[in-house]
């Protein structure tokens, strides 16, 4: 049996920071407003965005190709897309303050409950920590998801299922309704170290892993809760037009990838190019070349 390399890389990073973490089967409170260190990691896809067609290191399908090469940007300036929320797999990737706050019974004070409030697009979440089920398939997904929370040692592990489609790299890959994720949240001191790893049945042929770390806010009284956002009609289009492209009409398929010096092959992502074997197969493979759509 094939054992994705995903699967077993996942285990061994989180042992090791458990390892430099607290002592061992303490619950650690995540009470406080932290921050993202954003130009820490992933810079500049996280303050900026993704260029486009730059699909290096997602272990994306054939469909989830396709989707991403017919993204065409305009699309965000429909009504519906223009205030459409970040999932829970995407949105602690982005710029935002998240607020932990504990959820305990009043007579015996056992955690019912964790509470995260983000202020990206002003979500709520709950992780519950009670034991309780999960919803039947049937019952609604929503942005956030329905969210189960246990302590193994000294790290929190979330696991979400009934989230609405959205994405799993903002704007170009998308990720369906069926995604299921499972999170580890890990404090040092002041330092909150987040790790995801996103299963898709629909887009991903591997997991995805993603991780971001977070610096508690001194003054909790900085946080800034709203997240104002509404949509207009920009006029811009016929009522129904989605902007796309048609396969094989995107004119700035391999314009990345040029830029950079790279085969075409390396930007469009797949399980194959996140591993070091592929290194000698890209140095033998062409250069992308790309010529600007007003030039041809």
């Amino acid at each position: 049996m094939q054992i994705s390399r995903a699967r077993v890389a996942v285990p061994f990073l989180l042992g090791l920071i458990l390892l430099a973490g607290v002592p061992a089967f303490a619950q650690v409170d995540f009470t406080g407003v932290w921050a993202p260190r954003v130009g820490d990691e992933d810079n500049p896809e996280r303050l900026a965005g993704p260029s486009l067609v730059e699909f290096l290191g997602l272990p994306i399908n054939d469909y989830a190709r396709q989707w991403g090469l017919a993204y065409r940007p305009g699309r965000l300036s429909l009504p519906e897309h223009q205030c459409q929320v970040h999932v829970v797999e995407y949105i602690h990737r982005g710029p935002l303050q998240a607020r932990f706050w504990e959820e305990r019974d009043p007579v015996t004070h056992q955690l019912i409950a964790i509470r995260e409030y983000i202020s990206t697009y002003e979500q709520n979440r709950t992780i519950w920590m009670d034991g309780r089920p999960r919803p039947s398939e049937y019952a609604p997904h929503t942005w956030m998801g329905f969210s189960t929370g246990v302590w193994e040692g000294n790290m929190l592990t979330v696991t979400t299922t009934h989230i609405k489609q959205g994405w799993h790299r903002r704007e170009n890959i998308p990720a369906s309704d069926e995604a299921t994720t499972i999170e580890h949240f890990i404090r040092h001191g002041d330092i909150l170290t987040h790790i995801s790893v996103v299963e898709d049945p629909i887009f991903l042929a591997e997991p995805l892993i993603k991780s971001e770390e977070f610096n508690l806010v001194p003054n909790p009284n900085n946080f800034v809760p709203f997240w104002p956002c509404e949509y207009i009609e920009e006029g811009e289009r016929a009522r129904g037009e989605v902007p796309s492209y048609f396969p094989g009409e995107n004119p700035y398929a391999p314009e990345y990838a040029a830029t950079h010096n790279l085969p075409q092959d390396v930007t469009l992502g797949g399980p194959h190019t996140q591993y070091p074997e592929y290194i000698p197969t890209m140095k033998k493979m062409p250069k992308a070349v790309y010529t600007p759509p007003g030039e041809k």
